[in-house]
């Protein structure tokens, strides 16, 4: 059987401070988080054609078919952040990574960019 190969480009997303931001005042920062998830990030994954592989707590790795979906939904979630001032309190963090690879290969892909794609606190 022949291996499917796919392009994707991938978004990771790691909110700056969470810890520290958790640490003075859990409850207010996870809301937070969860109203933004539910407000902006999620629709604007979904707009964009993305699709949630993992979330990390504070974070989350998104997959899209096209590079230019993933620069899209990136700028829009920050923009958005901007605008709704929440930048400040939950700094978001968002690098795409772009891969040519099997179907099986993708979470290899994630390992790696744990390892080699955003500063951990």
């Amino acid at each position: 059987m022949a291996e499917i190969r796919k392009l994707a480009a991938i978004l990771v997303s790691d909110v700056v401070g969470y810890s520290r931001l958790a640490g003075s005042d859990e409850d207010r920062t996870l809301a937070r988080l969860r109203a933004l998830r539910s407000d902006l990030i999620d629709p604007t994954i979904a707009v964009h054609n993305g699709r949630l592989v993992k979330r990390t707590g504070d974070g989350a790795i998104v997959e899209f078919r096209s590079v230019v979906d993933a620069v899209r939904c990136a700028i829009e979630v920050r923009n958005g952040m901007i605008e709704r001032n929440t930048a400040r309190r939950l700094n978001p963090q968002l690098a795409i990574k772009f891969f040519a690879d099997t179907l099986p290969a993708l979470p290899i892909v994630i390992d790696g960019l744990r390892k080699a794609g955003l500063p951990e606190e």
